[in-house]
């Protein structure tokens, strides 16, 4: 005989009518957006974004675009350089218009030749540092940036480097570079790839005894130098702390870390006390 269960037994525990709710008040959300750039708590308008957030990130987005395909003001440099009481040469890569070198890394990353000619007439000593200015993915961080950046950087250099200003250049295009000109190392500003908080990013790469094929490893890189990232100020003490430290140690990459704040650090105890 089939039995049956009066409902009320097999009734589940009910909820409340009114559940409470967490909800974040506008003001906790307005003082998220201040600490950082990343697009938080956007909103939503039906299923999309709010239009004042669409037209923000159309506009990032073309400002991106527009560094990447930004032209490299190479005389200008040269010029920003000549200031500075650096002589400079001018090389290219392989890579013979922007369309190339964005379609083919690899071409980037080699001299041409007449470039790798003109160079070798400018070698170094054992000691040179050479200074590189690369357009790289953001040739308007390099104009914006680079000069400012060594303006600050060079004072606490030892004499003797040597500067380059390459066009069509991919990071390891400094590695040929230092090495025809026989450089001790190699310090090379170039423009990171834009994003949508930041299109004018700076990068700086170390490298000790550059040559050819030369891996990312035995690098160190200081980036995020622009006006709502690292400042020229930090950047210089960075930087030059890794080149002298790296002359000192003869490497560069993974064996050498940046220890910069902690000397800082001691240093102003010691100046305090």
């Amino acid at each position: 005989m089939r039995r049956t269960i009066p409902c009320g037994c097999a009734r589940l525990p009910s909820l409340p009518s009114n559940p409470t709710k967490t909800e974040v008040s506008p003001l906790s959300l307005a003082r998220l957006r201040e600490l950082t750039p990343a697009r938080v708590a956007l909103g939503i308008a039906g299923a999309s974004l709010p239009t004042k957030a669409l037209l923000e990130f159309t506009l990032d987005h073309a400002r991106a675009r527009d560094a990447v395909h930004a032209a490299f003001d190479a005389e200008g440099l040269a010029r920003g350089l000549a200031d500075l009481g650096l002589e400079t040469a001018h090389v290219s890569s392989l890579a013979p218009t922007r369309k190339d070198y964005l379609a083919r890394p690899d071409l980037g990353r080699k001299l041409d030749p007449a470039s790798r000619q003109r160079l070798a007439g400018h070698g170094g000593g054992a000691s040179t540092i050479a200074i590189i200015i690369g357009d790289g993915l953001s040739p308007a961080a390099v104009n914006a940036h680079a000069v400012p950046l060594l303006r600050k950087l060079l004072p606490s250099l030892a004499d003797g480097a040597i500067a380059v200003v390459a066009t069509g250049a991919r990071v390891a295009l400094g590695d040929e570079i230092g090495e025809v000109l026989g450089a001790r190392m190699t310090v090379m500003l170039i423009g990171e790839r834009p994003g949508l908080s930041a299109a004018d990013s700076l990068g700086v790469y170390l490298t000790f005894a550059p040559t050819v094929g030369t891996t990312d490893e035995k690098r160190n890189c200081v980036s995020n130098i622009h006006g709502a990232g690292l400042s020229y100020e930090d950047a210089a003490a960075k930087i030059g702390w890794l080149i002298r430290e790296g002359l000192a140690r003869e490497l560069t990459g993974v064996g050498l870390k940046d220890e910069s704040g902690i000397h800082l650090g001691h240093a102003i105890a010691a100046n305090s006390s």
